[in-house]
């Protein structure tokens, strides 16, 4: 379980994946592909970072957000993994969107909060190709909103 290590050693602890609330899964498994459903910045507390970028929220917060969004990502691979993070041979694909202000430019500098938590948790196998979008508006105006494509042995 050396994943789990990690994660311990990083100081986080995964949430139990919340159960989709429309017509839709939080994952799919296609051949030796996981397709993670878009994750928001829900916390222990409920939804967390609720607001737009450049008005309300902070660029760090906006980082801290996309964080949280790929620790949800992690805690849906998990359940993807019957519970063995060991299985990931790579984070393939990473979208990050940001809801932010019109002419918002730092949309990377954000999903940097979601990459880098991959890269930590899974090192090397942790880096990925990516998209960083602007948003005129998210979910329960949440700040981001990530959802990704992993390899899994």
């Amino acid at each position: 379980m050396r994943i789990d290590s990690r994660l311990k050693e990083l100081n986080i602890t995964l949430p139990t994946p919340p159960a989709p609330v429309a017509s839709y899964v939080p994952y799919v498994i296609s051949g030796n592909q996981v397709f993670i459903s878009g994750q928001v910045t829900l916390g222990p507390n409920g939804l967390e970072y609720v607001g737009t970028v450049g008005k309300e929220l902070t660029l760090e917060q906006g980082k801290a957000a996309a964080r949280l969004c790929a620790i949800n990502i992690v805690a849906q691979l998990k359940a993807a993994c019957g519970g063995d993070l060991d299985r990931v041979k790579r984070v393939v694909k990473v979208t990050c969107f940001v809801n932010a202000i019109p002419g918002y430019a730092q949309h990377p500098e954000i999903a940097n909060g979601a990459s880098d938590l991959f890269v930590e948790v899974f090192g090397d196998a942790g880096k990925h190709a990516r998209a960083a979008v602007g948003a005129g508006s998210l979910p329960r105006n949440v700040a981001t909103e990530v959802e990704a494509v992993i390899e899994i042995a």
